[in-house]
């Protein structure tokens, strides 16, 4: 009985661990502009971290916004959904609050299909979690 009870607990962690950290974005707005398109929780414990995008997921740059604690940006993998993929050495550190330049993706605007970033957390005085955004640019230039 205590084995069951405990694997239920488990069971429990794990999945609400899960639905916390978000690794999959819809967009639904396809209005020119920024955009969120995706968010994610990251700690002390990975350096790597995948967003999934799906719905209206064209766009010409990227731009990370960082809250509670800052990190270090390495590298950032874009995967298209044609199936090619774009290595973006940043190597940028960003503050909480903060956020990075406009990052120019190859060949204007492009449909995501998801964003692998590897960081480092920074040290911090309170050994916070930090919280990124990733917002989209839509410049529509296609349907003008």
């Amino acid at each position: 009985m205590k084995k069951l009870v405990m694997i239920m607990i488990l069971a429990a962690t794990v999945s609400v661990n899960s639905v916390y950290a978000q690794k999959m974005k819809v967009v639904v707005s396809d209005k020119t502009g920024w955009h969120k398109i995706g968010e994610t929780t990251v700690n002390f414990d990975k350096e790597t971290e995948v967003v999934e995008i799906l719905g209206a997921d064209r766009f010409a740059k990227l731009q990370f916004k960082v809250t509670e604690a800052p990190i270090h940006i390495l590298s950032i993998m874009v995967y298209y959904e044609s199936g090619d993929f774009q290595t973006i050495e940043i190597n940028l550190p960003i503050k909480a609050p903060g956020e990075s330049k406009y990052i120019d993706l190859n060949g204007g605007e492009r449909n995501v299909k998801k964003i692998e970033f590897v960081y480092k957390t920074l040290p911090n005085r309170k050994d916070s979690k930090s919280r990124v955004e990733i917002w989209g640019l839509k410049t529509n230039t296609d349907k003008k």
